[in-house]
């Protein structure tokens, strides 16, 4: 089985390409859906992340999203603590994961694959791309985010141009029809190599 990671920045439509992927059946691992749900339920988790960022980064006993974006995103040091936080059992828990699936590859979702030097974790990456304005307008719009905090979260993200050269395949998502046909080609691709 073969081991792909989806990526790109913020606001590109990762979830969209991923979406196109599922519908031919493929299995898509989500991580920052799955990085949310274990930030709520990892007991580990929430130890370290209290430990962190004190006791307000969980409220009600559930995570204070909020809270935590406001404190990271402007802060690259504790960014990058919370990361060495959770992506470890999120990489664990993919990894329990693909063992349940039955398909000649699977594909992890990931926003932060090459800044968090894991490409060498897959087969093959493909990368979503969008111009930036357009990933601006999505994300103000999705999250309700201002422009600045949209800027803010890309500035903690590689630029498109660094990632082209270490992505095996590209999927620019602008048209959804143009889209759907890049999914399939790339989707016919790894077939081919499986």
């Amino acid at each position: 089985m073969k081991i792909i990671g989806l990526t790109g920045g913020i606001g590109s439509g990762k979830s969209t390409v991923a979406n196109m992927f599922k519908e031919l059946g493929v299995p898509v691992y989500n991580s920052d859906e799955r990085a949310k749900y274990l930030m709520n339920t990892s007991l580990e988790i929430k130890s370290q992340l209290i430990k962190l960022l004190g006791e307000e980064a969980y409220k009600a006993d559930k995570l204070n999203r909020s809270f935590i974006a406001e404190k990271v995103f402007s802060n690259i040091n504790l960014l990058a603590e919370l990361n060495s936080i959770v992506h470890p059992i999120v990489r664990n828990d993919f990894i329990d994961w693909t063992k349940k699936q039955d398909y000649s590859y699977v594909i992890q979702e990931t926003a932060l694959l090459f800044e968090n030097k894991a490409q060498d974790l897959y087969d093959s990456v493909i990368l979503v791309t969008a111009p930036k304005e357009t990933r601006i307008t999505r994300v103000v719009d999705r999250d309700k985010s201002s422009r600045e905090q949209v800027i803010a979260r890309m500035n903690n993200q590689l630029d498109d141009k660094t990632k082209l050269n270490l992505s095996n395949y590209v999927i620019e998502n602008i048209d959804l029809e143009r889209t759907s046909l890049n999914v399939l080609q790339v989707h016919a691709s790894i077939l081919t190599d499986c």
